[in-house]
């Protein structure tokens, strides 16, 4: 497994795209696409929609997923920077977002962080920094 992460509009599907030789039917996109598709995709993005989609049961289904789809790049913007929301609903959001980031990221053998477009591989080969 593979995760990509950082801030929005960051350049991480583009990279993910070209670094992994995926084509724009290669994505499922998180905030749409069904679980089952998800379990089969080769590239999961906006996984972060995917948790405020799937709720309370974002956790279960990101260890499911870690099990049955190892070999899947999920994107996942970081959305725990910055001022704490007001709403405990985007509190809570963005509590169960950063837990299935601990989740994705321990169960890959690369985590890459994009700022800037620029990839900083805070996991797995360091060498490779395209």
């Amino acid at each position: 497994m593979v995760m990509v992460t950082g801030g929005a509009y960051q350049g991480k599907t583009a990279y993910a795209m070209r670094k992994f030789g995926l084509a724009e039917n290669d994505v499922a996109d998180g905030s749409a696409a069904s679980r089952e598709a998800l379990k089969n995709a080769r590239c999961i993005s906006n996984y972060q929609e995917l948790v405020r989609r799937l709720g309370d049961d974002s956790i279960a289904f990101t260890e499911e997923l870690c099990r049955c789809n190892r070999k899947a790049v999920v994107i996942m913007d970081e959305i725990g920077c910055g001022i704490v929301p007001v709403d405990k609903s985007e509190r809570v959001w963005r509590e169960n977002v950063g837990r299935c980031g601990c989740i994705i990221a321990a169960n890959s053998d690369t985590v890459v962080r994009m700022v800037c477009g620029i990839p900083a591989v805070i996991k797995g080969d360091k060498g490779d920094k395209s």
